[in-house]
């Protein structure tokens, strides 16, 4: 372990080939900690080679299942392939074991809105009123049949978001689009 010590220079250099090299190094040692398999799985993504995460990452989790970090990157991994259970069961841990994250919350809500789970989406996106929480919440609302009008109506009233409001009306709209968009 003590080759660890150039690590940070070669992170601050860029040298993803000999981050990379360091660290399968290391990982091949006896009982690397697994902040080791969470590094190299982020030197591969940085040196292109994203499709070596995964094993990485769950070599890093399953050293240390409250390795928050690594069922992040699980997560984005999962979503990058589409395996949106995946992607489901990493953000729900994260958000378990970090529940302060804003990302893994955010991301959370995102995967389940892909997967038409409405309750968990509403608890990941109740917190916040940014235009894309309102936006989901209108969605939700719509999705499981509630009144959307006031919703709707709020958010055409902000000209920059038009075209994506116009997205996520046409995605839930079962028929009813407001065709006067009101100037």
């Amino acid at each position: 372990m003590k080759d660890i010590g150039a690590l940070p220079a070669l992170l601050a250099a860029k040298d993803w080939p000999a981050a990379e090299r360091l660290l399968r190094r290391i990982a091949k040692g006896k009982a690397p900690p697994p902040a080791v398999f969470y590094n190299l799985a982020k030197v591969l993504e940085l040196a292109g080679k994203p499709d070596q995460m995964k094993q990485w990452l769950q070599r890093a989790v399953a050293a240390n299942p409250g390795y928050g970090l690594a069922w992040y990157e699980l997560g984005r991994v999962a979503l990058d392939h589409g395996a949106l259970e995946d992607a489901l069961t990493a953000f729900l841990r994260t958000s378990a074991l970090m529940p302060d994250d804003a990302d893994a919350q955010r991301n959370l809500g995102r995967v389940a809105l892909r997967l038409g789970d409405w309750d968990k989406a509403a608890t990941c996106f109740a917190a916040h009123d940014d235009p894309e929480a309102r936006l989901a919440r209108y969605r939700i609302a719509a999705e499981t049949g509630s009144d959307t009008r006031e919703l709707r109506d709020a958010l055409l009233a902000e000209r920059e978001w038009r075209p994506e409001v116009i997205r996520t009306l046409t995605r839930t709209a079962k028929g009813s689009v407001p065709l006067n968009l009101k100037a």
